[in-house]
C-alpha cells in the first residue's frame, strides 16, 4: 500500500475542470495505475480525497494497492517546472496499529441512508443525511464495526467537528450524480486493530469513487 500527496495548482484550466467533477477526478486517479491491480487487490481499493489547507491551496491525498505515476497530473493541473508529487509507504503504518492507539483523524464521506421516495416505490434508494446532528450519528453508529471509536471530550460530547458540508452535482455519461459529503475531524480510540485496517485500507460509506471514504491519521496531542 502507498500513501500519495499531490498538490493541485487551482489557477490552471485543467485543475479547475478537475475540481469541478469527482467524476473527471475520479478518472484521473484511475489514470495513474498502469494495471487493475494496482488500482484494486487483495481487499484493498484505490481511495483518494481531497483538501483545503489553506486558502488557495489544495491537495489531494491518494490511497492504493500500487505505486501511482501522476506525471499527467502535474502537466494537466501541477506545477510542471517545480513540483512533483510524494508517495510513501503505507504498509509499516498500518503494521503498526494497536488497540488502545489513540489517533487524530480526517475523513470525508458520504453519510447515507435507504428508503423509498415515495410510499408507492418498490424499490428502495439511498438519501443523503444532510442535518448534522443526523452525519454525526451516522459515523458514531458504525465505527465500532470498523475497529475504532470516536473518543469524548470532557463535556462528554464526541470528539469531532464537522465541516465542508457540501452537496455535489456533476455529470456522468449522459446523466447527473447528486452526492452529500461532510469531512470529520476528530480523535478516535483503536478498538479492534484488524477491523480498523480493513478499514483504511477498503474506505468508509458510499462514494468512494468520487472523494469519499478515505481516513487519514495524524499523532493525536496529548
Amino acid at each position: 500500500m502507498f500513501l500519495t500527496r499531490f498538490r493541485i495548482n487551482p489557477a490552471r484550466r485543467g485543475a479547475r475542470k478537475l475540481l469541478s467533477s469527482p467524476h473527471a477526478m475520479h478518472a484521473a486517479v484511475r489514470a495513474a495505475f498502469a494495471t487493475p491491480e494496482d488500482h484494486e487487490r487483495d481487499g484493498a481499493r484505490t481511495l483518494w480525497r481531497l483538501d483545503n489547507p489553506a486558502p488557495a491551496t489544495v491537495h489531494l491525498y491518494i490511497v492504493s494497492p500500487g505505486r501511482p505515476d501522476l506525471t499527467h497530473l502535474v502537466e494537466q493541473a501541477g506545477w510542471p517546472t517545480t513540483e512533483t508529487w510524494a508517495t510513501r509507504e503505507y504498509a509499516g503504518m498500518l503494521d503498526s496499529l494497536r488497540a488502545g492507539q489513540r489517533w487524530a483523524f480526517r475523513l470525508t464521506a458520504n453519510p447515507t441512508h435507504s428508503g423509498r421516495k415515495t410510499a408507492e416505490s418498490k424499490e428502495t434508494q439511498r438519501f443523503a443525511y444532510l442535518r448534522e446532528e443526523e452525519q454525526v450519528a451516522w459515523l458514531t453508529s458504525r465505527v465500532g464495526r470498523l475497529g475504532f471509536v470516536v473518543a469524548t471530550q470532557q463535556d462528554g460530547h464526541p470528539n469531532l467537528r464537522l465541516h465542508h458540508r457540501q452537496t455535489h452535482t456533476f455529470k456522468r455519461g449522459m446523466g447527473t450524480v447528486t452526492l452529500g459529503t461532510v469531512t470529520y475531524d476528530g480523535v478516535l480510540q483503536v478498538v479492534d486493530a484488524d477491523a480498523f485496517r480493513q478499514a483504511l485500507r477498503r474506505g468508509i460509506g458510499h462514494g468512494k469513487a468520487y472523494g469519499c471514504g478515505l481516513l487519514t491519521l495524524a499523532a493525536a496531542n496529548a
